[in-house]
């Protein structure tokens, strides 16, 4: 079934069987993005589902005019890791844990295997390496621009331009 029929059922009729193909068509790629920020498979595990409950309950407000359905989903799922790693508990839960859990996972791990993750990561290694490490802090770890500035000590100013024509460079790449 088209994806756009599946996601037309789901919401205007709430269809649990259009929820659960598209469940399990994008789980894995939103899981790899919601862990490569939290890095605990347990809690990025929660997050998911977290993540499938918000869209349950807020699918009328994705509007296929501004942008796909996958995209959406992947907001989403790493804005909800970001505020997760902004909160309070999870601030002193990692405090109490050990060094190695934040050792960066390599960009080579397995995304998961849908055809539109696969497409994006393949355009993002295509990027000059100043637009991978922009996309990689901001998208991936969810670190904010000024963070961002003070990571790669580049003015905010070079962060907010750079990373909108990254990403410019990259929808015209994912577009053809």
């Amino acid at each position: 079934m088209d994806i756009d029929v599946l996601v037309q059922k789901f919401q205007e009729e709430k269809d649990m069987v259009a929820y659960e193909k598209l469940y399990n068509m994008y789980s894995k790629s939103m899981l790899g993005v919601i862990d490569r920020i939290i890095n605990d498979e347990d809690l990025s595990k929660d997050i998911l589902q977290e993540v499938f409950l918000k869209v349950w309950n807020n699918i009328e407000s994705y509007n296929p005019k501004r942008g796909r359905f996958f995209t959406w989903l992947l907001n989403i799922s790493r804005n909800a890791a970001i505020d997760k790693t902004r909160s309070k508990e999870y601030k002193t839960q990692k405090q109490n844990q050990n060094i190695d859990i934040f050792v960066h996972i390599s960009s080579d791990v397995d995304e998961g295997n849908d055809d539109e993750t696969t497409n994006i990561i393949t355009q993002i290694q295509k990027l000059s390496d100043k637009c991978k490490k922009i996309i990689d802090l901001l998208f991936y770890k969810g670190y904010t621009q000024s963070e961002t500035s003070d990571e790669l000590d580049i003015p905010l100013g070079t962060v907010k331009t750079r990373s909108r024509s990254c990403l410019n460079k990259l929808k015209l790449t994912i577009a053809r």
